[in-house]
């Protein structure tokens, strides 16, 4: 059986651009799996919100982030990408983080070069660190993989463009393929001819942040795929979706009707959960009735 970060490589070596809807909870990442994507991303910003319903602002700690991946990849069998945010402190703070990620089951960790505490990439970033450190929070994540043998992939991210704009940000991301990330995600290019550049100017896979109202404009796949993309990242489009429906279904109770409409079958969503995979396999183990028969 191959690992997840194997997997990984294997979709990542496609010369396609793949959809990849993020996920926040065990649950969110199971329905990403049935529904057929390859693999999926844990958001910090979803699991800030759906862990503690606090802002993506640099809140829940390492062990509250692992906490949430570790039921994650438990959910699942696609590989799962994980948020490092800065790594949770100096050099390192990213080795221990990036070694934390890899026995937790993750595919990949992202590391970013934000100042700490950091926020969305897409509410006003204004200071990221200097260059230096940022080249050396990714060396500490290359080299912690190679010296403990650790089977993860580094995706490294910047968010130079909001701070000290795109030509710095394009400097960084070529330092960090240089390093051996695996993936580069330069966040928060803010218009069709930026996104274009970014894989044109820089040699590696990259990931494109579709984020619905952020600064980003959203193009398709296709489109993603010819500039050179090979991922594009949804992440809030499964939370968004989930808010927005509970909200409604909130305001119908609260008007005195229930929203019927708006459900899923309890017999589907018993089977989404798992419930039927899990009595076939209880069915196994059954006690068969004679436990209390001697064997003449």
């Amino acid at each position: 059986m191959t690992t997840p970060a194997a997997r990984l490589r294997a979709h990542l070596a496609a010369k396609t651009c793949h959809v990849m809807p993020c996920c926040w909870d065990g649950l969110s990442a199971k329905l990403i799996e049935q529904a057929g994507f390859p693999f999926t991303f844990m958001s910090g910003f979803s699991v800030a919100a759906g862990r503690a319903g606090l802002p993506d602002t640099g809140l829940l700690s390492l062990g509250e982030i692992l906490d949430t991946g570790r039921a994650i990849t438990g959910a699942v069998s696609i590989p799962v990408l994980g948020d490092g945010d800065t790594g949770h402190g100096n050099a390192l703070n990213v080795r221990r983080t990036v070694r934390q990620f890899a026995r937790a089951g993750f595919a990949a960790v992202m590391i970013e070069d934000q100042v700490s505490p950091k926020r969305c990439g897409h509410t006003g970033v204004r200071e990221v660190i200097c260059r230096d450190e940022a080249r050396m929070r990714i060396q500490a994540a290359v080299d912690v993989r190679a010296e403990e043998n650790l089977d993860i992939l580094i995706l490294a991210r910047t968010d130079a463009r909001a701070a000290l704009g795109l030509d710095e940000a394009l400097r960084r991301a070529e330092i960090f393929h240089h390093l051996g990330a695996d993936i580069l995600f330069v966040e928060a290019p803010r218009s069709h001819e930026e996104l274009a550049q970014i894989p044109a100017a820089v040699t590696g896979v990259h990931m494109a942040n579709m984020l619905e109202g952020g600064l980003t404009p959203l193009l398709a796949p296709e489109e993603l795929a010819q500039m050179g993309y090979r991922i594009a990242a949804y992440p809030l489009t499964l939370l968004s979706a989930a808010m927005k429906a509970m909200t409604e279904a909130l305001a119908a109770m609260q008007a005195g009707h229930h929203p019927h409409a708006m459900l899923m079958d309890f017999a589907e969503l018993k089977r989404r959960i798992g419930f039927d995979a899990h009595d076939e396999m209880a069915a196994r183990y059954a006690p068969s009735g004679d436990m209390g028969k001697s064997e003449s």
